[in-house]
């Protein structure tokens, strides 16, 4: 089973060179290793050492390195989709674009970069993905992308259904699609076309959730403002249901007010690299597998009927609380998360909600 790791901070903080330490260090001890970066300057070359390109490139021993383009993925996407098309379509209208005409529209390079990183997880080549992403909001916004386009195949499929629109147009579906498409769109046959999308959604979903597979660890100084990003970044993770592992302290001792500021998590202090020497620094960093002892970021109890999520760096005032049908909103800064309640709670409306030691702790 392939596990991925990210790292989260502000910019300047040194997440690239824990990232590559942090590859280097796997990679040392014998696992298959897969670097993907997202960096169109020539800056990841000259820190790898090696001409990172947009296919896997073998930089040392166990270790791959690869700089993914939205433009090329969207070449080898839009071929994907004109095979899709031609599975459900009998006369396909696609196959006279070619991928090479198309610009990358905004939005689309988080999603192909999320099914590029599937891609690579699920080729059994390697044993450990190090993603280098932006590290900020972007990043999050990129592995929460699966939620959220779950949420919205799932709530406008049926006000699709429950529209006087479709109730009107229901009778002229079936013979208009059978004679079009090779697949029955009526009544609840309707979902057929987005079954396979559904189910990479529901297993991209899992992936994040799982800390055996996707961590995160957050990368800071001792500047108040990177202190203070990391914390932000630390409460927005939880809204993507990614398991933030620990923090890394870089070009710095541990001081007991930064302890303080991320407990319950773990704080390594990593020195700075000074040569090109890389031992000291991989050395100096913090067991990775240890994030499946980390805070989980959601918890329903049943027997309880209380659901709890783990909202670190945000106080009760930024935080709201909305409930719509089977499902209850949460937004906590400018993030938003739609949280689909088990059958047991699902249809309970919420009977009080209090926000204790960094949870917000909701009862049905």
């Amino acid at each position: 089973m392939t596990i991925t790791y990210t790292f989260l901070g502000k910019g300047g903080t040194g997440r690239t060179t824990i990232a590559f330490a942090t590859a280097k260090q796997y990679a040392s001890l014998g696992k298959r290793v897969l670097f993907v970066g997202q960096e169109p300057t020539p800056a990841l070359s000259l820190l790898l050492g090696a001409n990172i390109g947009p296919e896997p490139t073998e930089i040392d021993s166990n270790l791959k390195a690869v700089n993914i383009q939205a433009a090329s993925l969207l070449e080898s996407g839009w071929e994907e989709l004109k095979k899709l098309e031609a599975e459900y379509i009998r006369t396909p209208f696609f196959k006279k674009v070619y991928g090479q005409e198309l610009g990358v529209l905004p939005g689309v390079e988080g999603i192909l970069t999320i099914n590029t990183m599937r891609g690579y997880s699920t080729s059994g080549e390697y044993d450990v993905i190090i993603y280098d992403g932006t590290g900020d909001k972007e990043t999050l916004r990129l592995l929460g992308s699966a939620e959220i386009m779950s949420w919205y195949i799932r709530r406008f499929r049926q006000v699709l259904l429950d529209s006087d629109v479709y109730k009107a147009i229901s009778p002229f579906v079936q013979p208009i699609s059978s004679a079009i498409l090779n697949v029955d769109w009526t009544g609840d046959n309707f979902s057929q076309p987005t079954e396979k999308i559904n189910e990479l959604l529901d297993n991209a979903k899992a992936t994040i959730a799982d800390p055996n597979r996707v961590a995160a660890y957050l990368v800071t100084t001792k500047d108040p403002a990177a202190i203070a990003t990391a914390k932000y970044l630390w409460g927005s993770s939880q809204q993507v249901n990614l398991t933030v592992g620990g923090v890394i302290l870089n070009q710095a001792d541990l001081a007991d007010n930064v302890a303080d500021e991320f407990a319950p998590l773990s704080v390594t202090p990593i020195p700075r690299r000074s040569t090109e020497d890389w031992q000291p620094l991989m050395d100096a960093l913090p067991d990775f597998s240890q994030a499946v002892k980390a805070p989980k970021p959601i918890i329903i109890d049943i027997q309880k009927s209380q659901v709890s999520l783990f909202l670190p760096g945000f106080d009760k005032k930024q935080i709201g609380l909305t409930q719509y049908g089977p499902e209850v909103t949460i937004e906590a800064g400018d993030q938003r998360r739609n949280i689909f309640l088990p059958p047991p709670l699902s249809g309970k409306p919420v009977t009080g909600a209090k926000f204790q030691d960094g949870y917000l702790i909701i009862s049905f």
